[in-house]
């Protein structure tokens, strides 16, 4: 008997779409607009250190404006979209002692906790660069990934969770290239991942706001085959993925999980209720 086993996204779906924007500028107001609009969820990675001071007048044509605190909340508070870590001050991490690199994840995760309400575990590297020691770090301190700023213009899964590249910036000439690839890809075996990131302030720097609006509204509608989720939530069902145990002859799989989980087997479609065991044969 074949045993081919892929894992899939909730619905059975096999593709998964992901944001990730930086800084918590004033421009992610309207990139937020945009995604509820269509349906989407992003991550927006945040410096607590950072936020803007209430009152505050911006210079004229100052393009990198941060949000105030107050901001911050209004826009976040009841929203789908994940609010994540991108350190307290936004540092170069890897010159910096374990405890001050400790320091900067958990005061702006403990920041960013008390003003939401929820348990934060994701991050992304402030100016993408880290190193090991970092990465050791962010373990102590409870983050369960970390996105760097590299771009791979492929559409797989991570696998080092603390190390997570990217499918693209946005500005990528290959950007609509990439998304149709995506959306007309048949996947008969490994599920697929794009990963977006980026700052919003960028669109409006580069006059350029049509390029994500253009990409959104090309990747709307697709909910019968595309997963829209952010970050942690694509994290934390692989990882509950992750924890099927099946016989060892695979005849069998046993879900000990809280979470209802898809998977293909010999290219039918399955999916499995927490608690319950199945038969594959």
């Amino acid at each position: 008997m074949n045993k081919f086993l892929f894992v899939r996204f909730p619905g059975g779906r096999a593709k998964a779409l992901t944001f990730s924007y930086d800084d918590g500028v004033q421009q992610d107001q309207r990139f937020v607009g945009l995604l509820d609009q269509h349906g989407m969820k992003g991550t927006f990675n945040l410096n607590s250190g950072c936020f803007t001071k209430e009152g505050k007048v911006f210079e004229e044509g100052r393009i990198h404006r941060r949000m105030t605190e107050r901001e911050i909340v209004e826009l976040f508070e009841n929203s789908h979209h994940e609010v994540a870590i991108h350190s307290l001050t936004h540092p170069f991490l890897e010159v910096l002692p374990s405890a001050v690199i400790a320091q900067e994840v958990i005061e702006d995760r403990l920041n960013l906790e008390h003003l939401f309400g929820r348990i934060v575990r994701g991050m992304a590297y402030p100016m993408g660069t880290f190193n090991d020691k970092t990465v050791e770090v962010l373990k102590s301190c409870g983050i369960a990934y970390a996105r760097t700023t590299v771009s791979t213009e492929k559409f797989d899964l991570p696998t080092d969770w603390l190390r997570m590249p990217a499918t693209c910036h946005h500005k990528n000439p290959r950007l609509m290239e990439l998304a149709r690839q995506f959306v007309e890809m048949d996947v008969p075996n490994h599920a697929k991942l794009f990963y977006l990131w980026g700052h919003t302030y960028e669109f409006e720097a580069n006059n350029n706001w049509n390029i994500i609006e253009d990409f959104v509204e090309y990747m709307s509608g697709r909910e019968n085959d595309i997963w829209y989720a952010t970050n942690m939530e694509i994290h934390d069902y692989l990882e509950a993925y992750g924890q099927l145990i099946f016989s060892a002859d695979c005849e069998r799989v046993y879900n000990p999980t809280v979470q209802k989980l898809w998977f293909s087997f010999n290219g039918k479609p399955m999916e499995i209720a927490p608690g319950e065991t199945l038969m594959l044969g």
